[in-house]
Order: structure tokens, then C-alpha cells, then sequence
């Protein structure tokens, strides 16, 4: 039977990362990196999970032949940049720049109100799941939620399954009993791999990632109801048995 939703926070809650790249592009400018991340960079970028780890990835691609005298160092200004980052781009949450992709708070409504648990399992900060929800969904945003599992609860990132893992387990539950909502390959294979069945919703950064394995794949969420989840997770539940 199916008891909770899970949901990654950006890219499927919300269309963010053009939002994410204005931030990360400021924090650039600020520091003096001389670094500047275009779109087509970006997407390609996104297939490293986390903040912080897309930029240490991107130090390690323009600073290839560059022996590291103190990795500290480069650990201390990576840290540096993502805090400047966050900060404008809560901000720009705060201002109104990211809204709830269409059927998402539908669909959470419709859950809560029909007796199931939802959850976040993200590679994102607490502050950016925070900023997005206070604005979207309101101050009381977290009661919302029966677990919720981020970068700083669950630091080994996507598409290694430890947050989702640490979501089943915060909520008493198998993966059996819940669907995931992704937008990403890293998302899926996280998902799948703890054992959690999948509706991907790509956006215009991850429409050309592979998919397959997903239980489905649609535009978004305005035109699936719970009724559409139930039916989806019992064929496949059926199916594996």
C-alpha cells in the first residue's frame, strides 16, 4: 500500500537552478573568482550533486595542471563562495524568483488530506529547502512533513542512496510503500537504489538525462492526482510480485 511521497527539492518542487546559476555567477563576481558559469556549462555541471562539490569539480577542471599546496585552502574559499551564494539566493526566494512548479502543492494538499506522509530527500542546504518552503507553503511549512533529509543530514550526495535510506528510516518505512519525485539521472538512481519507485518530471536542465527505469515520466504534476499514484504503484507492485 502506498503511505508517503517523497520529494526532491530543486528542479522538481520548483523550477530553481536558473535561479541557483544567478546565485553561484554572483558569488563568482564578489570573490573575484573570474569564473562565469553560462547555461549550456551548468547543465553539464549539474551532474555533480551538491553546491559545494560542483564547484570543487569545476576548481579541479580549470586548475587541472595546478598542484594544490593546501587543499584547506581551496576547501576554505569553496565554503566561502557557497555561503555568499546561499545567502542571495535566499534572498531572491525571499523576493519572489521561484515558485512551486504546476500540481505540487495540489498534490501534497490532496496526500495530507487522504491520510498519507510526505518527505524531502535533497542534496540541497536547509536553508534553501527553508527558503522555498516558508514562501511556498508557509512559516509552519516543516510540520508539513514527516522527514526531512538534506546535505547536512545526509552528506554522501546523489545518486549514492544515504538520503533516501535516512528518509525510510526516519519515517518507519520500506521504499515499497513510497513513490519518489525526481528530476534528475543522480535523483532516479538514488531513488531506485533504495529501493523507491520513481515519477520523474525533467525540466529544461535535465530533459536530455536517460530515465529509464522510471515508473513514469510526465511534463509535471498538474495532471496527476493521488488516484493516478495509487493506480501506478499498484500495476508495479503487481507486477513484482
Amino acid at each position: 500500500m502506498l503511505k508517503a511521497l517523497i520529494f526532491d527539492v530543486d528542479g522538481t518542487l520548483a523550477d530553481t537552478e536558473a535561479v541557483h546559476l544567478e546565485a553561484f555567477n554572483h558569488a563568482f563576481v564578489q570573490e573575484g573568482m573570474g569564473w562565469h558559469w553560462d547555461t549550456a556549462l551548468y547543465t553539464q555541471l549539474l551532474e555533480v550533486s551538491g553546491g559545494k562539490e560542483r564547484m570543487a569539480h569545476y576548481w579541479g577542471m580549470v586548475n587541472a595542471d595546478v598542484k594544490e599546496l593546501s587543499a584547506g585552502a581551496t576547501q576554505a574559499t569553496i565554503h566561502r563562495l557557497h555561503e555568499i551564494k546561499t545567502a542571495y539566493y535566499e534572498n531572491a526566494v525571499n523576493n519572489g524568483a521561484v515558485q512551486l512548479r504546476p500540481g505540487v502543492l495540489a498534490l501534497m494538499n490532496e496526500a495530507l488530506k487522504q491520510g498519507l506522509s510526505l518527505a524531502i530527500a535533497t542534496t540541497t542546504s536547509p536553508v534553501n529547502i527553508a527558503a522555498l518552503l516558508r514562501a511556498a507553503v508557509g512559516a509552519d511549512w516543516r510540520s508539513h512533513f514527516l522527514a526531512v533529509g538534506d546535505a547536512s543530514s545526509s552528506p554522501i550526495k546523489k545518486p549514492h542512496p544515504q538520503v533516501y535510506l535516512q528518509v525510510l528510516n526516519d519515517m518507519g518505512l520500506q521504499g515499497s510503500q513510497c513513490l519518489a519525485f525526481e528530476d534528475s539521472f543522480n535523483g532516479l538512481r538514488a531513488a531506485m537504489a533504495a529501493g523507491i519507485r520513481t515519477i520523474i518530471t525533467p525540466n529544461s536542465f535535465t530533459a536530455h538525462h536517460d530515465f529509464a527505469g522510471a515508473l513514469r515520466v510526465v511534463p509535471d504534476l498538474s495532471q496527476v492526482g493521488l488516484a493516478h499514484l495509487r493506480d501506478w504503484h499498484a500495476q508495479a507492485s503487481t507486477r513484482m510480485a
